[in-house]
């Protein structure tokens, strides 16, 4: 029942800063963890963040860590991942997913945990 939304891809430069967005619906979110992924055309889906239930906890990719930083706002039903300098190589499709198995699981970067998937949204980065 649970459903996701993603917004705020677009086109940018080599060291700019994007923030994407994924509107979570019910309130069930509030129990469960909420990460992202991205997928480039001929390559398989890569983890890229993960945030657990509360906010309090968070996982991310070596090639993401120190650049990107997810975070969630349980009252909005809503989670975000900010993206900074940004090159080329982060381009792809970004989707956000959560974590369905029981309330409070243990944070994972694995993707087949993630039950309920949005719709993507496209980030480009030109060099």
């Amino acid at each position: 029942q649970m459903q996701l939304f993603e917004s705020g891809g677009g086109l940018v430069q080599t060291g700019d800063s994007l923030t994407l967005s994924c509107a979570v619906s019910g309130r069930t979110f509030v129990s469960v963890n909420g990460g992202w992924f991205r997928q480039t055309p001929g390559k398989a889906r890569e983890f890229v963040a993960a945030i657990n239930w509360s906010g309090a906890d968070t996982l991310y990719a070596a090639s993401v860590e120190g650049r990107f930083a997810i975070s969630r706002d349980n009252s909005k039903n809503t989670m975000t991942l900010q993206m900074n300098s940004l090159q080329p190589e982060d381009t792809a499709v970004y989707y956000c997913a959560t974590d369905n198995r029981a309330f409070r699981a243990i944070l994972s970067s694995t993707e087949v945990y993630y039950g309920y998937w949005g719709q993507g949204t496209q980030v480009t980065v030109s060099s």
